[in-house]
């Protein structure tokens, strides 16, 4: 067996993810804590950025809490760089999405530069679309980056 080998997949989650776990329309509640619960075990790696922290400010205690009780060794920021500045208004100059959804396209460029395995969102207006996200990797592939993979927690499996 290859348990030792196994593969810790690195997800950057957005706010939707964090706020979903107190949803429970559709179970967005036990998709996302499936999701968050794979990191606390150690199974993934919670990738983030500043944006995400912005976002929480305006969160209820309780989602801020959930992040907040997620260790520092289970979690890497991505700090916001000129690259990923740079990545984020090729997405608006491509018209992806407006400028008022800038914390959006933030998202996808800090995971496409951190190397995340994949995004896991529930924000199927601007992220979670199967025309924003060939949108946002054909943007990627023109600026030499490679594609990434834009899922909801539903989507995301751990069993092999």
């Amino acid at each position: 067996m290859m348990n030792a080998m196994k593969h810790k997949w690195k997800l950057y989650l957005d706010t939707s993810v964090f706020g979903g776990a107190f949803d429970i329309r559709e179970g967005f509640d036990r998709d996302s804590r499936r999701v968050i619960d794979a990191v606390l075990s150690g199974v993934a790696e919670l990738l983030y950025s500043p944006a995400l922290e912005e976002e929480l400010v305006d969160a209820p205690e309780r989602v801020q809490a959930l992040f907040t009780a997620i260790s520092d060794s289970a979690k890497t920021k991505i700090d916001l760089t000129e690259e990923i500045s740079e990545l984020s208004q090729a997405y608006l100059d491509a018209g992806i999405v407006g400028p008022q959804w800038l914390d959006d396209t933030l998202h996808v460029a800090a995971a496409t530069v951190g190397r995340a395995d994949a995004i896991v969102s529930w924000n199927f207006k601007h992220i979670v679309r199967l025309d924003k996200i060939k949108g946002y990797n054909a943007v990627n592939l023109k600026n030499g980056y490679g594609i990434i993979t834009i899922i909801s927690p539903k989507e995301v499996d751990f069993d092999e």
